[in-house]
């Protein structure tokens, strides 16, 4: 999917990919960040939201929730992580990020709450009674005052599957009613996800049919006397998106695709963020007239369509590259055509790398004299020894 794009304006990855490769400094199944350009497109970011007024927390879980590049982004200045589900949360505390927005996707549960809430989040997602009454009661144990964000999600909303969940904005008034009447939670702002999505027709980002549910929630709000709180507006954050989540009154975005240059929008146009990582495989063998590499790394909405083979960037031959159907594990993908054993393959495609196998690695000075590996990492952010040296 973004493969033409990494040749395209950050050819040094592509090449440094090979290079590592090839001197088994890391396996196939390796996803390889560039440290230095997240950081730039993270830098580009900052500055459209600074001027705007706008506050972004960064997204981790499609790059394996690396500790590494969160602390980067921190130092950049970013106002905090999101952690979508309890376990990025946790990963996140124990490196001392700062929570930016927790349990958006997944609400924090009950045994991990007193962890999380003593890292002290600036605003905590939540879409049942019976949670938020969980966190004031356990707020009340650490003395501090929580600040919540509200979901919503109306009728007419539209949600991907597994991820069904909100508060209807007809009950707004009374979840802000029980909301004030517990002492060691308040209202922190609303939010909806989708808000804003790529539409490949028109080349653009719009709003999604969500943010009717979020403009009756803020007249409710408004109509009962809040008026400065977050309006919390995710996905595709970028700096194109920047400006439009300020139109719709947004106050936080939260970058996650856009740091690596990576939305369906950076596929199809010219944007300011350039492509910040590569998947890494080696041909295993040959079967008929088909070449298999190694696996692990596959996410079932990657738009994964070609990859280039060999032992060098320049004399890389282009191939069309399958992942096994969803029912199958990616023990390894196919390729067309047939390729020279451990030769190295290089693919660059939409992921999740959370919900994968794969290893994470980091590199930092590509774009100096000397580019190194900074560390190796699970898919879950935990530091991995290098064990086949």
């Amino acid at each position: 999917m973004f493969l033409n794009k990494l040749i395209e304006n950050n050819p040094q990855l592509a090449e440094f990919a090979f290079k590592a490769h090839q001197r088994g400094e890391i396996l196939p199944d390796t996803y390889l960040l560039d440290y230095d350009t997240i950081m730039e497109n993270g830098k580009g970011m900052l500055e459209e939201a600074h001027k705007r007024g706008i506050k972004l927390y960064f997204m981790l879980k499609q790059i394996g929730r690396n500790p590494l590049i969160a602390q980067g982004l921190q130092d950049l200045g970013f106002d905090g992580c999101v952690a979508v589900d309890y376990r990025e949360a946790l990963l996140m505390a124990d490196h001392r990020i700062r929570l930016g927005n927790v349990g958006h996707l997944e609400q924090v549960p009950k045994a991990a709450l007193k962890k999380i809430l003593a890292a002290k989040p600036e605003l905590m997602t939540v879409y049942s009674r019976e949670k938020i009454r969980e966190i004031n009661a356990m707020a009340a144990e650490l003395n501090i005052i929580q600040p919540l964000l509200i979901r919503i999600t109306d009728a007419d909303s539209e949600l991907y599957s597994g991820q069904i969940a909100g508060f209807d904005s007809g009950e707004l008034k009374e979840i802000l009613k029980l909301v004030e009447e517990l002492p060691h939670i308040c209202f922190g702002g609303l939010t909806v996800f989708p808000a804003i999505l790529y539409n490949g027709k028109n080349v653009r980002l719009e709003p999604t049919v969500n943010m009717k549910a979020m403009e009756r929630a803020r007249a409710i709000a408004n109509d009962l006397g809040y008026h400065d709180y977050n309006i919390n507006l995710p996905s595709a954050t970028c700096q194109a998106s920047i400006p439009l989540i300020e139109s719709l009154g947004g106050k936080s975005g939260e970058p996650g695709h856009g740091l690596t240059g990576t939305t369906p929008l950076h596929k199809d146009s010219e944007q300011p963020e350039k492509v910040g990582y590569v998947y890494v495989s080696e041909v295993s063998h040959h079967f008929r007239d088909k070449t298999y590499c190694y696996g692990g790394g596959h996410y079932r909405r990657s738009h994964l369509e070609n990859a280039l083979v060999g032992t060098e960037l320049k004399t890389a031959v282009k191939s069309h590259i399958s992942a096994p159907n969803d029912d199958s594990i990616d023990y390894h993908f196919e390729l067309d055509g047939t390729y020279p054993i451990s030769d190295t393959v290089i693919a660059c495609f939409r992921t999740q790398i959370f919900t994968t196998r794969s290893q994470v690695a980091v590199v930092k000075g590509l774009h100096g004299s000397k580019p190194e590996i900074a560390g190796i990492y699970d898919s879950l952010g935990r530091p991995v020894k290098v064990n086949w040296q």
